[in-house]
């Protein structure tokens, strides 16, 4: 740590953090304590692993099972949800179908968000284009897929706004702030994954930061993970038996004024690896103004390089301009606006085909 008058400036860290949260269960002042210290991490380091979280015993296996028995299948019994067929981007895709930053991922997925009514193809504004049904395969070709995946929803949505309520306190507000922020018509990402051995030079998936507001991931038993630091070093993320990785996204960062962070984070693995990841997000409407934060946020902000030069991901137009990755200063008005960009970053062959 440094010191900059009153304000303290957190050093580049090493490792990350593991959390135990029984006190969100406990009296206002446990709760305030630990909303504190979560808010710290949050700020200075950005990740965090949680144990002690509520979610059921269990659920973990049931999901990785159905993970290994989904991947297990042929491409063609996969293509029965090929995402490529869906016009709100959900469904199966192969490896090397995402891009992140550009570059190609070497993983394949499952991507299913919340489910809603959906809108004409040409509906305004555009971005509630992205409301509709997810792709189920038979119970026949995988026993589980949609039981499985709305308890997945249900339970790592329900964590989520136990630590959105954590963060609200934290950050001074009223404990139901954020999560009262988040609208009627919700959408969430569940993004179950399979990494085949990353090939030398490449990544499972390349350097980013997530998009939304905070993200609830499992990643299984083998290594892979990585988070950069303020030296711009790799930190290997642990495995700790029962806990969940938390990170937060681009829209918390830019509506606490940079204070909460989106760290940069990969994996490259040299081994056979799943994982699956929890994506917490509001309505698609919600505006991303600043929260109404005490000062000392914005102070703190200001004292810390790392904080002040905080950027998102950059679009294509930003870095065919010469925007460098994860350095753009542009702040979407809306969440709906938010995401469409990272659907037009990360798979603009998809975006062409169904919308121009």
């Amino acid at each position: 740590m440094a010191t900059l008058g009153s304000v303290t400036v957190p050093a580049a860290f090493d490792e990350i953090p593991v959390v135990d949260l029984g006190a969100l269960s406990g009296s206002r002042d446990q709760r305030r304590e630990l909303a504190e210290e979560l808010c710290r991490i949050c700020h200075e380091i950005g990740f965090l692993l949680v144990v002690n979280h509520g979610v059921s015993d269990g659920l973990s296996d049931d999901i990785f099972d159905m993970l290994r028995r989904f991947f297990a299948l042929s491409d063609e019994q996969k293509a029965l949800i090929d995402k490529r067929r869906s016009r709100h981007f959900r469904g199966w895709e192969p490896v090397g179908a995402e891009y992140t930053n550009y570059r190609p991922d070497i993983r394949e997925q499952i991507d299913s968000w919340t489910e809603w009514p959906a809108h004409s193809k040409d509906v305004e504004p555009y971005y509630l284009r992205l409301l509709g049904p997810n792709q189920w395969l038979p119970e026949e070709v995988l026993s589980g897929h949609r039981e499985l995946t709305n308890q997945w929803f249900g339970e790592l949505g329900g964590l989520a706004n136990r630590l959105m309520r954590a963060l609200s306190l934290g950050l001074g507000l009223a404990e139901d702030y954020l999560e009262q922020y988040f609208g009627d018509q919700t959408m969430s990402l569940a993004k179950f994954i399979h990494y085949p051995p990353t090939p030398e030079g490449q990544a499972g998936v390349n350097p980013h930061h997530d998009t939304g507001f905070l993200t609830v991931l499992d990643p299984g038993p083998t290594a892979g993970l990585q988070v950069q630091n303020q030296q711009g070093r790799w930190i290997d993320v642990p495995s700790v038996e029962g806990s969940y990785v938390i990170n937060l996204g681009e829209t918390l960062q830019a509506m606490t004024g940079n204070y909460l962070v989106a760290t940069a984070h990969r994996v490259i693995t040299t081994d056979e690896r799943y994982s699956a990841g929890y994506f917490h997000g509001p309505s698609l409407d919600v505006c991303l103004a600043p929260l109404p934060l005490h000062e000392r946020f914005a102070a703190a902000v200001a004292a810390s390089p790392r904080h002040t030069t905080a950027g998102f991901m950059a679009s294509i137009a930003e870095t065919e301009a010469g925007v460098a990755e994860m350095s753009s200063s542009y702040r979407p008005s809306t969440y709906g606006e938010q995401l469409w960009n990272y659907f037009s970053r990360s798979y603009p062959e998809n975006v062409a085909a169904h919308y121009g």
